[in-house]
C-alpha cells in the first residue's frame, strides 16, 4: 500500500528548512511539477516539504521507496525514473544504504539530462533541517560568488591544518568550478542545505588528516572523527598510505576506495560556505557544507567539472578549522573567511 503523505504528522519546526528548500532553494513555481523520492525515515521531512508545495500549488508525485521495492536497492525503479523525467523541480530525500550509490547516479543522470532543478537531500534529518537548511542562502549565495570568483583565478591552493594537514592543490582552466550554494539552477543539481564550491583539481598532493567525517555510508556508521581522524597521504592526486587507530574504518575505506582503478583518485576539491553551519555532527550532508575544505575520492562529476575521466565510487572527506590560500592571498583562518 503507498504511503498516505498527508496523514503524516511531523514536527513543526521542520516548515522553516521545508520552506527554504521549496520557495528559496528551488524557487518552486505554481505551473510546475516536482517529484519527490523519500524512505520510511524520512518520510516526516517529506510530509514537510509536501505541506510546503501545497502551499504553491504545484503538481506533485511521491514515491516512499519502501512501498515498491526492498532497502537495499540495485537500481531505481524505472517507473519512479520515468515520473522524474517529467518534472522540472525534483528532491531526493532518503537516508543512503550500503551499495545504493548506484542508484543515486541513475537518478542524477536524469535530472542532468532533463536540466532539473534537483535538491540532493541525502540523510537528511530533523537536526539538519533545523540547521543548515534554515541558513540566509542569500547570504551563503553571495559569499560562494566571492569565492568561487578568487577560485577560478587561482593555480594553486594550499591547506592546512593544527591537526597536521598539509595539502598543496593545482588547477587547471579546462577544469570547471561549480557553485552550489543552495539556489538551485538547472546548471547543476545540489545538495540540500547547500554552501559549497567545487572542482576536480589537475593535481594534489600532500597529507589530509580527516577529523571531521567520511561519506557515503561509512558516515552513519563511524560518525564525527575527532578522536579517531583517518590521516590520507597524496601523490598525485592518489592515495598512496591510509592510517586510522580505528581499524575498522580503515579497512572499510581502504576496500571502498580500490573498488575501481580511480576510486583512490582525487575527483572533488570543495570549500564548505554555508556560515549557519559551525560544527560537526556527524552527518556528511550537512557537515561538508562547513567553512573549510572537504576533498571526495572518485567520481569527479565529469559532467560538470570537465574531467575526462570517472568512477563508480564517491566519498567526501571532511576537516576542520582550516588555513587557505588561493596562490598568495590568505582567504581562510581556523575556519573563518577572511574575504
Amino acid at each position: 500500500m503507498s504511503t498516505d503523505i498527508k496523514s503524516v504528522s511531523f514536527e513543526k519546526e521542520l516548515l522553516d528548512g521545508a520552506y527554504n528548500a521549496v520557495n528559496v532553494c528551488l524557487r518552486l513555481k505554481p505551473e510546475e511539477r516536482i517529484t519527490i523520492i523519500t524512505d520510511n525515515r524520512c518520510v516526516e521531512i517529506a510530509a514537510a516539504l509536501v505541506h510546503e508545495i501545497e502551499k504553491v500549488g504545484s503538481e506533485y508525485a511521491l514515491f516512499v521507496l519502501e512501498d515498491y521495492v526492498q532497502r537495499p536497492i540495485q537500481d531505481m525503479p524505472a517507473f519512479i525514473l520515468e515520473d522524474l523525467a517529467k518534472s522540472q523541480v525534483s528532491v531526493y530525500a532518503c537516508l543512503t544504504q550500503t551499495g545504493e550509490l548506484r542508484t543515486r547516479i541513475q537518478m542524477t543522470d536524469v535530472v542532468n539530462r532533463h536540466s532539473i532543478r534537483h535538491g540532493h537531500m541525502v540523510n537528511i534529518t530533523k537536526q539538519i533541517m533545523m540547521e543548515g537548511m534554515r541558513a540566509d542562502f542569500l547570504k551563503v549565495d553571495e559569499l560562494s560568488e566571492r569565492l568561487i570568483t578568487k577560485a577560478r583565478a587561482a593555480k594553486t591552493i594550499v591547506a592546512k591544518t593544527d591537526a597536521g594537514t598539509h595539502l598543496v592543490a593545482e588547477f587547471s582552466p579546462a577544469l570547471n568550478w561549480i557553485k552550489t550554494s543552495g539556489i538551485i539552477t538547472t546548471l547543476k543539481w545540489g545538495n540540500l542545505p547547500g554552501g559549497e564550491i567545487f572542482t576536480s583539481p589537475k593535481n594534489v598532493n600532500g597529507v589530509f588528516v580527516v577529523d571531521g567525517v567520511v561519506g557515503d555510508y561509512l558516515c552513519a556508521k563511524f560518525g564525527d572523527l575527532k578522536d579517531n581522524p583517518l590521516t590520507i597521504g597524496i601523490k598525485d592526486s592518489r592515495i598512496i598510505k591510509l592510517e586510522c587507530s580505528n581499524k575498522e574504518l580503515l579497512n572499510e575505506f581502504t576496500e571502498y576506495t580500490m573498488t575501481d582503478e580511480n576510486s583512490n583518485r582525487v575527483g572533488e576539491f570543495a570549500i564548505g560556505t554555508n556560515i549557519a553551519v559551525t560544527h560537526v555532527i556527524g552527518n556528511i550532508l550537512q557537515d561538508e557544507k562547513i567553512p573549510g575544505l572537504h576533498m571526495a575520492f572518485g567520481h569527479p562529476y565529469s559532467q560538470h567539472t570537465g574531467a575526462d575521466w570517472v568512477s563508480t565510487t564517491h566519498i567526501d572527506c571532511v576537516g576542520r578549522a582550516f588555513d587557505i590560500w588561493f596562490d598568495d592571498e590568505k582567504i581562510m583562518q581556523k575556519g573563518k573567511f577572511l574575504i
